[in-house]
């Protein structure tokens, strides 16, 4: 795999992060803080959705994202 894929892959799995803490947050929010949260939504949705565009003309695996995952978290340890 090269280090581009990896990276694309990275940017995937923090993507997935900030859109779960955006809408965690949302859950919470009051005010200006809805509108807020509710554009962070759509943009991580949108930034996954073209980086699995990206995936695909890459022919990679979204298995390998679980993979990818599962390396970082060893690293954290």
């Amino acid at each position: 795999m090269e280090n581009k894929d990896i990276e694309l892959i990275k940017s995937v799995i923090k993507s997935k992060r900030n859109l779960e803490v955006a809408s965690k947050n949302y859950e919470y929010a009051e005010g200006d803080l809805i509108d807020y949260y509710t554009f962070q939504i759509k943009a991580e949705q949108a930034k996954l959705d073209y980086l699995f565009k990206k995936i695909k003309n890459r022919n990679l695996v979204s298995d390998m994202i679980n993979e990818i995952k599962i390396r970082l978290e060893d690293e954290a340890m």
